[in-house]
Formats: C-alpha cells, sequence, structure tokens
C-alpha cells in the first residue's frame, strides 16, 4: 500500500517540477494581490514591485531545476526540453527587464502598482507554459492567460484617452484572432482526433492529408500571426504601442511574441504540416515591406518602433519558411536566436524611450529628441546601441540575428524572400538612423527636462545592453542551444509506435 502511494506520489512530483517556473510566478502574483490592500499607495511601488522581481529571479532560478527533469508531464500535454527552456529562460528575463525599468515609470506616472506588478506575472505564466505545451487546447489556455493580462496592462494610464481606447481596440481583435486560433484546433481535431501535437504529427505522416488540415493550419496561423504582429495581421499594432504605457510596450512587443512563435515552430515544424509554405512566404514579404514602409513617415517614436516590430516579426518568419528537412533545423536555430536578439535590443530601447516620456508620456515624438546627445550623453548613447543593433550593425546582437537567418534563407534557395528582406533592412536603416541625427546632429529647439538614470532603470538598460552586445560579440554559445534546441523539436515528429509517456529523455537539458 505504501509502495503504490510512493510509485504514485514520485511522477507527480516530476510532473509539478517540470512546470516549477509557472508556479513560482504564479505563486509571487498572489502574494502580491494580496499585499496590495495594506501596503501604502507611496511605498507600493517598490515594495511590491521588488516582490515580483524576486519572482521572476525565482522563477529564472526554477528553470534550471525544470531542466534537470526534461520529459512529458500531466498526461502528455506539457514538454519539457531544451526548446521550452530556452524560451522559458527568455520570457522570465524580459518581464524581470520590465519590472526593472517600471519602478520609475510608476512614480512618475503616479500609477497605483500592485495589480500592474501581478499581471506582469500572471502574463508570464501564460507565455512561458505557451511555449513547453504540446496540446493544443493548453495552448490555447495558455494563449488566453497571456493575452487577458496584456489587454488590461495596456489600459493602465487610466486617465488617458488613447490607453483606453488602445486597450479596446486590442482586446475585440485579439478576441476574433483567438477565436481563429480555436476554430483552427477544433478543426485539427476533426481531421485528426486528436489536439496532440505528437498525434497530430504521426496521424498526418500516416495517410493522405485532408483538405481540412490546410484549413486548420491557415486558421491557427491567423491567431498566431496578431500576435506576433505579422501582415496583414498587423493593423493593432501601432495604435496599441502609442497607447500602452511605455514598458508594457516593450513587454508586448518582445515577450509575448517570443511565446507565439515558441507555438508556430511547433505548429509548422513539429507537426510538418503540409501547404505552410506561401501563406509563411507572402507573411514575412508583406511584413517587411509594410512594417518598413509604415516606419518610414512616423513621428512618435512608439509608433515608429510599431511598425519596426512588424518588419522585425517579417524578417523571422523568413525562417519558417524553410520546409525541407535538410534546412528545418538551421530555420529553427536561426528564428530561436533572432527572438532572443529582438528582445533584448528592443525591450532595452523602450526602456529609454519610458524613461525620456516623463509624466503623461509628453515627449514622445521625434523633435523631442534632438540635442539628447548633449543633455543626456549616457541616455543617448544606450539608446543609439540598441537602434544599431536593430538596423543590424557588426558587433551587435541585431547583426548576426539578420546574418543567420538571411545566410540560411540563402541556403533553402529562398532568393527572392532574401532579396526582399535585405532592401527592407537598408530602408530600416533610413528611421533608426534619422533618431541618431535627431539626437546628435540636431539643436534641440524646446527644453525637455531629462532626468538622472534612476538604479533599476540603469540595471534594466545594462542588462539589456549587455546581452545585446553578447549576442553580437560571442553568439556561439547561444546558437549552439538554439541548434540543440531545434534538434530535440525536430525528433518529435518522427513517427514513434511506442507510448510517448514511456520514452522519457534521460538525460537532463543543458541550463541556460
Amino acid at each position: 500500500m505504501i509502495t503504490t502511494s510512493l510509485v504514485q506520489a514520485i511522477p507527480q512530483g516530476v510532473d509539478y517540477i517540470r512546470i516549477l517556473p509557472e508556479l513560482i510566478l504564479s505563486a509571487f502574483g498572489i502574494v502580491i494581490m494580496l499585499l496590495d490592500p495594506l501596503v501604502d499607495e507611496e511605498r507600493s511601488q517598490k515594495t511590491l514591485g521588488l516582490i515580483a522581481l524576486a519572482g521572476t529571479i525565482a522563477g529564472l532560478l526554477s528553470t534550471w531545476h525544470m531542466a534537470q527533469s526534461p520529459g512529458l508531464a500531466f498526461s502528455n500535454m506539457v514538454r519539457v526540453d531544451s526548446f521550452s527552456v530556452f524560451f522559458h529562460f527568455l520570457v522570465i528575463a524580459i518581464a524581470a527587464v520590465v519590472i526593472l525599468s517600471s519602478f520609475e515609470y510608476m512614480a512618475v506616472q503616479k500609477i497605483r502598482a500592485g495589480e500592474y506588478y501581478a499581471l506582469i506575472l500572471f502574463g508570464a505564466v501564460g507565455m512561458a507554459l505557451m511555449t513547453s505545451a504540446v496540446e493544443l487546447v493548453l495552448i490555447f489556455i495558455a494563449l488566453e492567460i497571456s493575452s487577458i493580462s496584456t489587454y488590461i496592462l495596456t489600459g493602465f494610464r487610466r486617465n488617458e484617452a488613447s490607453s483606453s481606447e488602445s486597450s479596446l481596440k486590442y482586446f475585440l481583435l485579439g478576441s476574433f484572432a483567438t477565436a481563429f486560433f480555436l476554430y483552427g484546433v477544433a478543426m485539427m481535431f476533426g481531421a485528426t482526433g486528436s489536439t496532440n501535437i505528437d498525434i497530430i504529427s504521426r496521424s498526418l505522416q500516416a495517410g493522405p492529408v485532408q483538405v481540412l488540415v490546410y484549413v486548420a493550419m491557415a486558421l491557427m496561423f491567423v491567431g498566431l500571426g496578431f500576435k506576433v504582429a505579422a501582415a496583414p495581421f498587423h493593423i493593432w499594432t501601432p495604435d496599441v504601442y502609442e497607447g500602452a504605457p511605455a514598458p508594457i510596450t516593450g513587454f508586448m512587443s518582445t515577450a509575448p511574441k517570443a511565446a507565439a512563435f515558441a507555438v508556430l515552430l511547433r505548429v509548422v515544424f513539429a507537426i510538418n504540416a503540409p501547404g505552410r509554405f506561401w501563406l509563411i512566404w507572402v507573411a514575412a514579404a508583406l511584413s517587411m515591406t509594410l512594417g518598413n514602409v509604415g516606419a518610414l513617415v512616423q513621428t512618435n517614436i512608439k509608433r515608429l518602433l510599431a511598425y519596426s516590430s512588424i518588419a522585425h516579426a517579417g524578417y523571422l518568419l523568413v525562417a519558417f519558411a524553410m520546409t525541407s528537412p535538410e534546412n528545418s533545423a538551421t530555420g529553427i536555430s536561426a528564428a530561436m536566436f533572432y527572438t532572443a536578439a529582438y528582445a533584448a535590443m528592443n525591450v532595452g530601447a523602450f526602456a529609454v524611450v519610458s524613461h525620456f516620456a516623463n509624466a503623461g508620456e509628453r515627449y514622445v515624438t521625434l523633435e523631442d529628441y534632438e540635442g539628447l546627445g548633449r543633455t543626456s550623453p549616457l541616455l543617448a548613447a544606450t539608446l543609439t546601441i540598441f537602434l544599431l543593433s536593430l538596423i543590424g550593425i557588426p558587433m551587435t546582437g541585431g547583426f548576426f540575428a539578420k546574418f543567420y537567418v538571411f545566410s540560411a534563407a540563402l541556403k533553402a534557395n529562398l532568393i527572392g524572400l532574401t532579396l526582399i528582406g535585405v532592401i527592407n533592412s537598408a530602408i530600416g536603416a533610413y528611421y533608426y538612423l534619422r533618431i541618431i541625427v535627431m539626437m546628435y546632429m540636431r539643436e534641440s529647439r524646446k527644453e525637455v527636462p531629462v532626468a538622472r538614470i534612476p538604479f533599476g532603470l540603469g540595471i534594466a538598460l545594462a542588462t539589456s545592453m549587455v546581452a545585446t552586445l553578447y549576442l553580437g560579440l560571442l553568439p556561439n554559445r547561444i546558437l549552439q542551444n538554439a541548434q540543440q534546441s531545434a534538434q530535440d523539436l525536430l525528433r518529435q515528429r518522427v513517427p514513434n509506435p511506442t507510448n510517448a509517456a514511456q520514452t522519457q529523455p534521460s538525460e537532463a537539458v543543458q541550463p541556460y
């Protein structure tokens, strides 16, 4: 009797270890919500923020423990491997940097902090769960957890009409997008009899593919395309990014995208579904072109970076167009490296924007940045590094990210898509350099107060800058981890007649 109980308890304990980061982030979010009414409003900004930061640090540490127990959990709904560990670390690290950059922002904007930090943690829970889920229904639930948190965070500047408008627009369009994804899941179930990614993959490889599978893939791509702001599902992006609090804009432009791209990688490469090439090819070309052309005419820096985000989603989608078996691993690893590099430079750029904007986010136009190189040399230099990385200048993470994607695309004979990407990179360089010219080569026409960089924001900027330069100077380790993750992901689509629950990997995943 006792032996039977122990045998049943051990697998259950391993299951919980495999979702340990999500459990820790949820626990800290609940603690923040409980303490919020008990803490004085003035003290809540840093007190609750420090608790949230501690939660993200604990979550990052727990990914190491999770990596020591690879395998399937909760009736084959969750898989822990190097792929999911990579994205867990990335999503939680982004949340930590955003929390650090929010300390000063919340105080300056006079926004109560409790639910703000809790929602960041809860959103990170959904995003992390998306990266390890191998059950489409669980992916949908995790997507909703992530989406509901970001819907609310977008409207957190309650005194600004633009913030409320952006929250409502994001909620309405996001609800339609998730409905498309859910319809796709239902049709995939109708075509294959399962919503488990492993079973779906085996079913598609075992027999002729039904038309319903093509429809299901298209509908799921619509839902995920909305989350990554890929054209033609990008219309919401400029308005939502402009109205949301600046740190949340940095969060939305990186963490949910990383999670959605992780899901898309599983759907595209693990399921190995047919008919995806032209869909992704067109979305990548449209995203790069519309994003860069739209950014050329923007005068608001948040809208400019929003269009930039659309363009970078297009660059990243180039890696998804590599459909042949010999190029799939290269495409996956290039996409993962690009996601990490883009997260580092973009969350850092929005951290600078959030500090410079001041109360009410009054200073967000390009004219406001005139002369910043003289009034605040450190802030201008920091932003310049992030912008150069977004362009793709050597010695930055952005350079190697584009290099890996475009070189992999050339090896896969995607010459047309590569040419479109290179031309768009040249177009993008114009509006990034335009900001640098404003900071260093123009005289300020109005007085813009620039406060001293506080300690928390300084750590956030330093972390983003170190990550950006590290990925540009020493990219090999991260790329090796991405390549190992790609191999793990592709190994899952090989038909395996044995019971998946009995074939757990025995080796621990290399922690990041």
